[in-house]
């Protein structure tokens, strides 16, 4: 894989257990906290923000490129909302992650949405990386 652009951050502290974590551009900066679900403060925001954040990011912006490449006219105000989950592995030797992905493409034929939702999946380096790893969801609203 010849690679384009690398990101770089560091979490200092407690990690995700009131830690602080920042890119080294400094553009990123984010305390971080256990959520209160988990029995944490709650008073930073916490990975699966961020993956979240991040995902729902990444994956519209998969489709959109495949749109383009495909000529298909992608709604300007199509949205994805991503919900990521963690939990207690079923093998009890740590945690995992669920995500759904709720997919707003409004104005286009469900079949053809559906299409472009199943062809982003292929694009996003994030879908790629979580086939076969995390149980992902994809909901697609017209």
């Amino acid at each position: 894989m010849k690679l384009a652009y690398t990101a770089n951050a560091t979490a200092t502290g407690g990690g995700r257990n009131d830690g602080l974590s920042r890119t080294d551009d400094g553009r990123v900066v984010v305390a971080l906290a256990t959520p209160t679900e988990m029995g944490g403060s709650g008073k930073g925001t916490n990975p699966e923000q961020l993956i979240a954040t991040g995902y729902a990011g990444c994956y519209l912006g998969a489709m959109r490129f495949v749109a383009g490449k495909a000529k298909i006219d992608m709604p300007a105000n199509a949205s994805v909302t991503s919900h990521v989950s963690i939990g207690a592995r079923d093998d009890g030797e740590g945690f995992g992650l669920e995500v759904t992905l709720d997919v707003s493409l409004p104005g286009m034929s469900k079949d053809a949405a559906e299409d472009l939702a199943k062809r982003g999946h292929v694009v996003c380096p994030i879908s790629h990386s979580f086939k076969g790893n995390v149980k992902t969801t994809t909901n697609v609203s017209v």
